[in-house]
């Protein structure tokens, strides 16, 4: 039989990390073994699903390049399934009808914590067949009252849950509509799911699908449920310690193979090894390496992962995300070195592709004022002999390459006997308008002869004016 995982949203939000990180984990199983991967949005909460979180999943999805084999799949376009599976087991006396109103079924719980036991529906409309006409009722299904349920959890292990502590749960509305354990037992069950992994949140939901599709005569997948991640305070991973959305992270300028690669080691370890790429993982991901315990978030070490990225996938694999942020920051590249080669001298500088952009702009943009403090630093009347000297050899240059850019700089300094720093740093302030960029060969060779010239002229004209106004 083939093996078949899902993912199993329901578009109520944003693409969460802790739901990317379950995806990723089914994914890879189903990838491992030659199998399924399906994606299904569970949209039954008709109130708080909507078009827009829909899209902000399957978009999480694509950019973390977690392809479905099938799917997508819309629960509320199987609606029509679910009522026959419901009344398969009212026919077949494992399902009946419940008349008590919520007010009763308040009361009863109430009574029962009253006397220091579990609260939970007692059954009183289990075996009754004195129906009134004409009022509301919901469908419950017949769970069995005494045994136990076995689950062989694939990461924590056997868990034994006695059914005596199990209540005859709702799997229709009074509306007709279908609850959330019954849609999931359905599309599993319809949809050969064998390995349903899926945070640990959903303990307490599995005995209760079990027993509904055993009901039905279904085959049982096999469940593994995640540690849910944390923050590093040891709370419940939330907004309050900072990006959760997927697609945060793209917009702060992380690439996915980092996010990927970080998710994956948030509860799952091969060794001391640290970086991965996807074909590492379908190779070596097995849910027996995965933690019991749960995880907490460590924003330091997915930055660090960015930047191994960003230093060491092919420089048109980084570009390719890179011009999203180009684009979003609307720094116009038509003049200029291509991305590829700006990833070349930035990318070791910098934390993302965010970054990457904002430091870049001088390559691309004339700037109207150089920055205070470095021009203050750095373009006084002392440093101009020798920029107007770097100036002139640079301008006799016919080969604008680093080499010979270099060496230009270097013979300007030997000749006024002066320091690298007392011609490198003012040359530096005069072609980016500030004090930090990469080594000067590389900046000057893809900001183009033109462009340093004319920076460098702008930068004597600065120094003039400023030595004037000091008479």
């Amino acid at each position: 039989m083939s093996l078949v995982t899902r993912f199993a949203p329901s578009p109520t939000g944003y693409l969460h990390v802790g739901g990317a990180r379950t995806a990723l984990y089914s994914w890879l199983y189903a990838k491992k073994f030659g199998g399924t991967f399906i994606l299904r949005i569970e949209d039954t909460d008709l109130e708080r699903s909507n078009q827009a979180s829909v899209d902000a999943i399957l978009e999480g999805m694509q950019w973390l390049g977690l392809a479905h084999d099938d799917g997508p799949y819309y629960q509320t376009q199987r609606f029509d399934l679910y009522k026959e599976v419901v009344a398969q087991l009212l026919a077949e006396g494992k399902a009946y009808k419940c008349f008590c109103t919520m007010e009763e079924v308040d009361a009863m719980r109430e009574a029962q914590m009253a006397a220091g036991l579990k609260p939970k529906y007692n059954g009183m409309w289990r075996d009754r067949t004195d129906h009134p006409q004409d009022k509301p009722y919901v469908i419950r299904f017949k769970n069995p009252q005494d045994g136990v349920v076995v689950i062989d959890d694939m990461i924590k292990g056997r868990i034994e849950i006695a059914n005596a502590e199990l209540d005859d749960l709702i799997i229709a509305r009074s509306d007709g509509t279908p609850t959330y354990n019954l849609t999931v037992v359905v599309d599993d069950w319809k949809m050969g799911v064998t390995h349903v992994i899926r945070g640990d949140d959903h303990i307490n939901n599995t005995p209760r699908q079990m027993n509904i599709l055993a009901a039905l005569g279904a085959d049982i997948p096999k469940y593994a449920h995640v540690p849910m991640i944390l923050g590093d305070d040891g709370k419940r991973l939330s907004k309050r310690h900072g990006a959760v959305s997927v697609m945060q992270y793209r917009d702060n300028g992380f690439l996915p193979e980092a996010l990927l690669n970080y998710l994956v080691r948030l509860g799952w370890s091969h060794g001391d090894q640290e970086i991965f790429s996807k074909a590492d993982l379908i190779e070596l991901f097995d849910l027996t390496g995965c933690n019991r315990a749960p995880s907490a978030f460590n924003t330091d070490k997915l930055i660090w992962l960015n930047q191994h990225y960003m230093k060491t996938l092919p420089a048109e694999q980084v570009a390719a995300q890179l011009a999203w942020h180009v684009t979003e920051q609307k720094l116009d590249i038509s003049q200029g070195p291509a991305l590829t080669e700006l990833i070349a001298v930035q990318a070791e500088r910098v934390k993302t592709l965010k970054e990457l952009v904002e430091v870049s702009r001088y390559f691309y943009e004339d700037f109207t004022d150089f920055e205070e403090n470095a021009a203050k630093k750095h373009l006084r009347p002392v440093a101009a002999e020798p920029l107007a000297l770097v100036q002139q050899k640079l301008a006799e240059l016919a080969d604008w390459q680093p080499e010979p850019i270099h060496a230009a700089i270097n013979a300007a300094a030997e000749q006024l006997g002066l320091g690298m720093g007392k011609v490198g740093m003012p040359l530096r302030v005069a072609v980016t308008g500030g004090g930090n960029s990469p080594a000067l060969d590389h900046t000057l060779a893809l900001l183009g002869k033109t462009r340093s010239l004319a920076r460098i002229a702008k930068a004597l004209d600065f120094i003039a004016e400023r030595a004037a106004a000091s008479e």
